[in-house]
């Protein structure tokens, strides 16, 4: 096994699944919430497409951007594959290779996202993030291969499970806030901000930063304004 179950613990279900020919047997257990040790009372998460997550902390990770690294492998063996007889076996060779590639890239993705969200998990007592419309991002067809091999929606996902797991704390600012155009150092909203523009300037204060890390910032502060914020439930911040 690739891991050793608890002591003392009965599997509530077990499930059996193949995933490119490779067989999985998963044991459900229960386990109680183990309140970890936390390094940051509050920390603010701005997620995008350059880096995957900018903390308020400073700390930026870098996302797996899986699918970019092996996306010419992946034409190439759909490009081979495209004058096979269907269902011949040289057809079926050249799928399993191909479902063995999507799904090493979907592997190499969620294992950053697992690392990533358990650090925050574990290490900060409350996490703000932002209520992102991913459909909508999906939408736009530059932005959609980028939004989709960040996985924004399953980073939200383990997020939320695991903060109740380590005793954190999920707040989910509205999508409505302008946590990028505001300024974290004096709040002066600016009318309009470009995407290519990664350097947050303000002209109230001359306040410079890191896009990225404003928006975290004002994630972070904007806590304060919080009209409800409990375990899963979505908190929506006043804009």
């Amino acid at each position: 096994m690739h891991e050793i179950l608890p002591d003392n613990t009965n599997p509530k279900s077990v499930t059996i699944s193949r995933k490119a020919n490779r067989w999985f047997v998963s044991f459900k257990v229960e386990r109680k919430p183990q309140n970890t040790e936390k390094l940051v009372d509050v920390v603010g998460v701005d997620l995008g497409i350059k880096s995957l997550a900018t903390l308020s902390t400073g700390e930026v990770f870098v996302g797996a951007k899986s699918l970019r690294k092996l996306e010419a492998k992946l034409s190439r063996l759909q490009y081979l594959n495209r004058h096979k007889v269907k269902f011949s076996q040289n057809w079926k060779k050249a799928q399993l290779k191909i479902s063995q590639l999507h799904n090493r890239i979907a592997n190499i993705r969620k294992d950053t996202l697992h690392k990533l969200t358990t650090y925050l998990a574990k290490n900060h007592s409350q996490i703000v993030i932002e209520d992102l419309n991913v459909s909508g991002m999906m939408a736009n067809h530059k932005l959609a291969k980028a939004v989709g091999s960040m996985g924004f929606y399953e980073f939200r996902r383990q997020l939320e499970y695991k903060c109740e797991l380590y005793g954190s704390q999920l707040t989910v600012v509205d999508r409505w806030f302008p946590s990028s155009k505001t300024c974290s150092n004096c709040g002066f909203v600016k009318e309009s901000l470009l995407l290519s523009e990664r350097v947050f300037n303000c002209e109230h204060c001359n306040f410079s930063c890191d896009r990225d890390l404003n928006a975290s910032l004002n994630l972070a502060q904007a806590v304060s304004s919080t009209v409800s914020a409990c375990g899963l439930d979505n908190a929506d911040v006043a804009r």
